[in-house]
């Protein structure tokens, strides 16, 4: 067993224990985190606990300290006892919300005491949430602080649309040539309102704690599906614009209005050991969707919710023709996707393109996809997917565990001939493309609809899918129901691998038992 640590703070560490786990360790473990003397904290207490997962947010430690970490299995397993020294970042102040006007009642509007905390706030201090329920409407990051929510702590969004500010889609320079883009609808500029937590421009700033963001969603309000939210698009619990080096770690995020974590335009983004909570059939209550962003970090999370797990983006085509920014460079391990419309979604808004991402160390559990990559004729030349791996995953009765779909009926003009004919279009500046696609050392049980299930353009055919070390078994009463939502896809049932118009299938170590038919079934394949 080894340890490390991934992030250091002025009051936390994160913790990733090695042991070959997925989202939880083998083994259970006991840490003890121990300060040394200080001139400055009169008898610091250890700081000790227990825990069986990969990803640890341990919060209650003292700035600019020296600590030593001890971790213990608790198994009895040869390797046992792990040291490792730490020291502390500075920090200059805590600024409790409680001393700016906080009530945290759960009704009194708390949003301007905790609001003013943030903006007075110096350089490398931290605003401190203590335990209790604060209403809140939109908060505003600031660069170079920390926001800590305490255990206990539980900030209630609003119902009432009317306290919310709304972010404009694009306003216009007085040059009448800049832009500037505030907000997004599903790839396009277009209003919304702000989010619980929002930031602009903001560097360097990170939110943790073991307290709770709740969105106060409910059916009767956000989640009604009307034309409303078209008119100003329900907000997102956290929305971060052209910001970077920003850092979401061991909150619950729970009942999002819309989308739960939406970053874009932004670099070196990190969620790590959050647990994201929606109901199974709230609408696009997606986990986290980054949007023409680089140098993600999802580590540690929980998802259980209504909509896409993951979903990567980069604009429709008139975001993604003027900026050219694709989503890149993404590494996503150790957590837990259930309940979701796909653990791993690329597209539909992929306009810009996406590459360099892997998915690895994972567990998909009840999904209707594994990996799920979502693209039509009109995403535009710019639409490069390129360089995408998934290895070592586990999924348990997810539908269909691969889905490469380039006919998404997505948008008013979805089921149009020009996105769904499957005859040969001239490339144009329209077309988009699917590099190299890896899909290694993976298990998928209690499979239904199909074990994979690709479709390429014809005029523009997938480069190259690798699976190597997969297998796959079906559930006994498998039911049918379609594997691509795309118009022409039948409802299957044990369907083994559908591969249409890719140019280089390669099948290594592929193991696929108690299929309906063919193992593999090729079309539009020279």
């Amino acid at each position: 067993m080894a340890f490390e640590i991934l992030k250091t703070g002025a009051r936390f560490i994160i913790l990733k224990i090695n042991d070959g786990g997925k989202y939880n360790t083998t083994y259970k473990y006991e840490y003890e985190i121990i300060p040394k003397e200080s001139m400055i904290v009169p008898d610091p207490k250890p700081v000790r606990g227990m825990t069986d997962r990969c990803i640890n947010l341990i919060t209650g430690l003292h700035p600019d300290m020296d600590y030593e970490i001890k971790i213990t299995n608790t198994c009895g397993d040869e390797d046992g006892v792990s040291e490792l020294s730490v020291h502390t970042l500075h920090e200059t102040v805590t600024l409790n919300a409680l001393e700016f006007g906080a009530i945290c009642d759960g009704e009194h509007d708390d949003t301007m005491a905790i609001q003013t905390a943030i903006n007075v706030c110096p350089e490398s201090g931290r605003v401190l949430i203590p335990s209790g329920r604060y209403a809140v409407t939109a908060l505003f990051l600031k660069s170079h602080i920390s926001i800590e929510i305490e255990d206990g702590a539980v900030l209630i969004g609003t119902k009432d649309k009317s306290k919310l500010p709304i972010l404009p889609g694009i306003v216009r320079s007085y040059d009448e040539e800049s832009e500037y883009n505030f907000a997004s609808w599903e790839g396009n500029p277009l209003r919304q309102y702000a989010s619980m937590i929002t930031g602009f421009d903001v560097e360097d700033c990170t939110i943790y704690g073991h307290g709770t963001l709740d969105g106060n969603a409910g059916f009767d309000d956000w989640w009604k599906i009307d034309k409303e939210h078209f008119t100003v698009a329900r907000p997102n619990m956290f929305f971060v614009n052209n910001c970077s080096d920003i850092m979401l770690a061991g909150l619950l995020i729970r009942q999002s209005p819309c989308w739960t974590l939406h970053p874009y335009f932004s670099k070196n983004i990190d969620v790590i050991d959050v647990k994201i909570e929606n109901p199974w059939n709230s609408p696009n209550t997606d986990g986290f969707d980054p949007e023409s962003c680089s140098g993600m970090r999802v580590l540690g999370v929980h998802f259980s919710l209504g909509d896409d797990c993951i979903a990567i983006k980069s604009g429709k085509i008139y975001m993604g023709r003027k900026h050219k920014r694709p989503s890149c460079d993404m590494l996503v391990a150790h957590c837990l996707m259930e309940s979701g419309h796909g653990a791993v979604t690329v597209g539909s808004e992929i306009a810009g393109g996406v590459n360099n991402v892997k998915v690895t160390d994972c567990l998909f559990h009840d999904t209707d996809r594994g990996l799920r990559i979502k693209t039509r004729r009109g995403r535009g030349k710019d639409s490069v997917l390129d360089n995408i791996i998934f290895e070592n995953i586990e999924m348990d009765h997810v539908l269909t565990p691969f889905v490469v779909n380039s006919f998404y009926f997505c948008d008013p003009d979805g089921k149009t001939d020009y996105v769904q004919s499957r005859e040969n279009f001239p490339v144009d500046d329209r077309t988009p493309s699917i590099g190299r696609l890896v899909f290694r050392n993976i298990s998928a049980q209690d499979t239904e609809y199909a074990a994979a299930y690709y479709l390429g353009l014809p005029e523009s055919p997938i480069e190259e899918i690798l699976m190597e070390n997969v297998t796959v078994r079906y559930k006994d009463d498998a039911k049918a129901g379609q594997p691509a939502m795309s118009n022409g896809v039948p409802d299957t049932s044990k369907m083994g691998i559908y591969a249409e118009n890719v140019k280089n299938l390669i099948l290594s170590n592929v193991d696929i038992q108690g299929q309906d038919g063919e193992v593999v079934i090729r079309k539009g394949i020279s």
